[in-house]
Formats: structure tokens, sequence, C-alpha cells
């Protein structure tokens, strides 16, 4: 059961739960008259949404004439109407049908499916559990039922635009519940919780619910449709100047650029939806239509970004979108050689540097290298990667376009040496299974930011068996050959394996490095 908007209805739709709740503790006959009451209440609440939705359409037809672009909305209006008239006449045959086969049973609701009570009439078989548990919850009708409602709850919502159809589907409040029947201890299925032993007296405010909620779907959707021909006119009444550069850095004696043009906006409240990004990051935009985009450049030279602008219009949903690109020049306070990793250059792999000298022009500057077997390659927007070949001590040196020559040191280094393990240890115990799961020494170089592969060259396992002598296997390669594994799948707990004169090699390396020994014992 949905809950409505209106107090009216969730207080009648909270003494039906009462009511239902009172009847299943076999509470006295009153309890009908209680049912009867909500019953009413419903009825109420139906005849006043028929009374709001009769005015909506026409309402809605005149306001579109007067704009072309809107005239969806006036043609969907009578479907919305004729969803909701169709589903109210569905469920009155249901109720027309339950009431006949408790009652006299001719093929039609008469007097004689009634009795008098007092001064008014009441349901013949108002008290009946069978005919609302054979008809209802034993065979297909209510099966039927619940796919009508979701057939005709997807019908609404079929009439909204597909952008706003998420926003809308608390709005219509026509649905089933399929999932409070699931914690009952006794019920298989939707159909069983709502009509399995429920007096038909009990489950006419249902049936007059399930119209209540198309009714109030029907309303949702017209008031919906109202609104957005309602539209809103958009004042622009602020202004300012806005200057976009063409480059926001310039060098002494080059000619700076900018375009100057004018912004509006509105002071007024207003649902045009407006979105601002930048590079596809979108950005907070405040209620004056403006957003802060910053960035922290990692280098010098030019940098370029994309600014989006989209305008929605709320009443026809068009969205104008506008982009222009603008670029800024990222420089330092004086000329500068910076490693982007250490202040070291490693041999065997690259070493990536940034390089700019503020106030010279890009073409002036001349970049020089020198010592350690040092090689520069120019990349784009200031990059270089050096590349070494000796220990020792390398320098670059700027000069060009006024600057004087300024060296810059860096030393040079082998790569340092890996560390040998097997998984992720160096040695010590470790599980009988965990070691015989591994397939060769690797190689790890801790902490070092570049991207290297050391490589095992050799090395001696040594196997040592309690009460036995130690086999030795000479392994050419990190990777265990087939005699090392042998020796390998042979561990059990209290043996030790032993790897020794461990050698290994790395880029930049005239020869292999002897990388220590390793012991473990199995456990």
């Amino acid at each position: 059961m949905s809950i409505p908007k209106q107090p009216r209805q969730l207080m009648i739709n909270i003494m039906y739960l009462v009511l239902t709740a009172l009847l299943a503790l076999n509470v006295s006959a009153e309890i009908f008259n209680a049912f009867k009451l909500v019953n009413k209440g419903l009825e109420q609440s139906n005849a006043s949404l028929d009374q709001s939705n009769e005015a909506l359409p026409a309402s809605i037809d005149k306001r579109a004439k007067a704009k072309p672009e809107f005239a969806r909305f006036a043609e969907r209006a009578p479907l919305a109407v004729q969803y909701g008239n169709e589903f109210t006449e569905y469920i009155k045959s249901i109720v027309d049908d339950l009431i006949d086969k408790s009652g006299n049973k001719n093929g039609k609701v008469d007097d004689g499916d009634y009795i008098v009570v007092g001064d008014h009439k009441d349901i013949k078989g108002k008290k009946n559990k069978d005919v609302t548990t054979r008809i209802m919850a034993n065979s297909p009708k209510g099966v039927e039922l619940k796919n009508k409602i979701l057939e005709y709850r997807g019908k609404f919502l079929s009439l909204i635009d597909d952008s706003l159809r998420t926003s809308m589907e608390n709005e219509i409040v026509l649905n089933v519940d399929d999932e409070t029947w699931k914690h009952s201890k006794n019920k298989k299925n939707w159909q069983e919780f709502m009509f399995k032993m429920m007096p038909l007296g009990a489950c006419q405010p249902l049936f007059t619910k399930l119209i209540n909620d198309a009714k109030a779907s029907e309303n949702a959707v017209l008031n919906h449709f109202s609104r957005k021909l309602g539209g809103e006119d958009v004042v622009l009444d602020k202004f300012t100047v806005i200057s976009s550069p063409k480059k926001n850095y310039v060098i002494k004696g080059e000619p700076f650029e900018t375009s100057i043009s004018l912004a509006a906006s509105t002071s007024k409240a207003t649902s045009t939806k407006i979105s601002l990004s930048v590079n596809g990051s979108a950005l907070n935009v405040t209620p004056d239509g403006e957003a802060i985009w910053k960035t922290v450049p990692g280098d010098v030279g030019i940098k370029k970004y994309t600014a989006v602008a989209s305008v929605t219009n709320p009443v026809t949903n068009k969205t104008d979108t506008y982009k222009k690109e603008f670029e800024f020049e990222v420089g330092e306070r004086s000329c500068n050689v910076a490693a982007e990793k250490m202040n070291v250059f490693y041999i065997g792999v690259d070493n990536p540097v940034a390089i700019s000298a503020a106030g010279v022009p890009s073409a002036q500057l001349k970049v020089d290298a020198s010592g350690g077997g040092i090689s520069l390659t120019k990349k784009e927007g200031g990059k270089y990667n050096a590349t070494v070949t000796s220990p020792g001590e390398a320098n670059i040196t700027l000069s060009g376009g006024g600057l004087q020559p300024t060296s810059f040191k860096f030393r040079v280094k082998r790569i340092p040496t890996p560390i040998p393990m097997l998984s992720d240890k160096r040695g010590g115990a470790m599980p009988n299974g965990v070691f015989k799961a591994q397939q060769g020494v690797i190689p790890v170089l801790e902490n070092f930011d570049f991207e290297a592969k050391c490589q095992i060259q050799s090395f001696n396992l040594v196997y040592v068996a309690p009460r036995q002598d130690a086999k030795i296997e000479i392994n050419t390669g990190g990777k265990f050959a087939p005699n090392t594994l042998q020796l390998v799948q042979k561990a059990k707990p209290g043996d030790r394996f032993l790897f020794e004169q461990i050698k290994g090699r790395c880029p930049g390396d005239p020869a292999p490095r002897d990388l220590g020994d390793m012991s473990f014992q199995i456990k």
C-alpha cells in the first residue's frame, strides 16, 4: 500500500491497517462498520480527485495552444484521464463480481445482493471469506489484478518525459507492495497476503483505495503538465564584464590579448538548470550561475582547458550547450631543472626531467648535458628524458635568450640491489603448502620509484632434511628448473631449504650482482 501525501488519506490508510489487524484477532462484527467508514472516506476522497481532475485537461489544452512547442502536454492529458477511467472500471468490475458471487449469484449486482439494515443497505456477503479467497487468492484473477496495477503504473509514467520520469516515480502512487508479504509466515504470494481469508467487507476499502491511487496518479500527471505549461520567464537583470585572455602569461615584449564581453544572469529564483564543467569534470554552480575551477599544474608549460556550459529550459526540456577553449602558461620564478622523481639519475632506466626558464622564450632556450654518459631526449611542454650510462656526476646547463649559462648537477647511480624473495618473504618459517606452491625466486626493488625490472641469473638450492644428507641443485634463472622443483616438492615440516649464491642483474649492470642468501624452515 502506497503512502499518500494528503493527511486525510493517510489517516484512512492507517485506520484500515488497524482494522485489518483487529479483524485477524476475531474482534466483534462492529469492526465491519469501521471498514464501511474507511470506505466512505475513500469514496469522498475519490470524488474530490474527480472534481480536481475534471478541469485540468481543458486548462492544459488552452495554454498549450499559445505555445505550440508544448503541444505534447495537451496530447497526453486525455490519455491520463483515459488510463484513470479504464483502471477504475476494471476495479469496479471485480467488486461487482465479488458482491454478486457472495449474494444471489445471478450474474449481476441487484437488490438481491444486499440486505436492509435499519435505514441503509449492506452487502449481503460482507463476511464471506470464501469468495475473496477463491477468486482473488487462489485463482489467476489475483495475479491479473497485480499485473494490471503495474501495467497502469507504467502507462502513467510513460506520459512523463524521459528526463523527468525518475523524479516523478514517487508521485505515481499506484503500485504494488511486493515485499511485505515475504515477511509473512503463511502467505505464499502478494494475492494471498491481500485477499486470503479476508471478508469481502474488509476488502472493499482496499479496492476503493486502488481506485483512489489511480485517480491520484492521474492527478499527479495532469498537475505535472500544468506546471510545465506554466513555465517561467527568466529575466536577465544582473550584468558583469568578463575578460578571457588568450594567454594568461606572457614574456616581456610579447603582446597580451584578451576577449572582453558582457555576461548576464538573473537575481530571481528560477528552475532553469545550468551545468558547468571543465575538461569533463562537473562543477558546483552557485545560484548566480557561477562556478569555481581550480587546478594545481604539476609541471611548467602551456596548459589548455575546455569550459562547457549547458542550459536546460525547464518547460521545453531543451538543452543548449556552449563550449570554449582557454589556456594559461605555467612558469617558474627563476630558471630550474627539476628531476621529477629524485635528484639522482639511475643507469638503465628513463629519468624524466622538467626544464624551464622564466623570461626566456622556449625557442631561444639552449639545453646542454655532460658527464655520466648522459643523453637528453626532448619531449613536449618543457619535458625531457635523461639516460645515463656510468656512475659519477652529470650536468645540465641552461643558456640563451639573455640567460647566462647556469649548471645543475645530478648524481648518477646504479639501480639499488634488489632483495630476493619467495612470495613476500626473505626467509624464516613458511607453511609446507605455501612453500610447495612457489614457482621461483623473485627480485624485489623496495622503495624504488622508477620502472625497472631486475632478473635472477642463478642460485643454489640446498635441501636439508632431519637425519639425512643435504641435497643441492644448481638453478639457472629465477624460475624453478624441473630438478629444483622436484626438490621443493619434497618439503615437509622440519625440513630446511637454503638459497645460496643468489645472483641477479638489473638494467645497466655490466655483470650479475650477489644478492645474498635465504633460509626457510618448513612448518
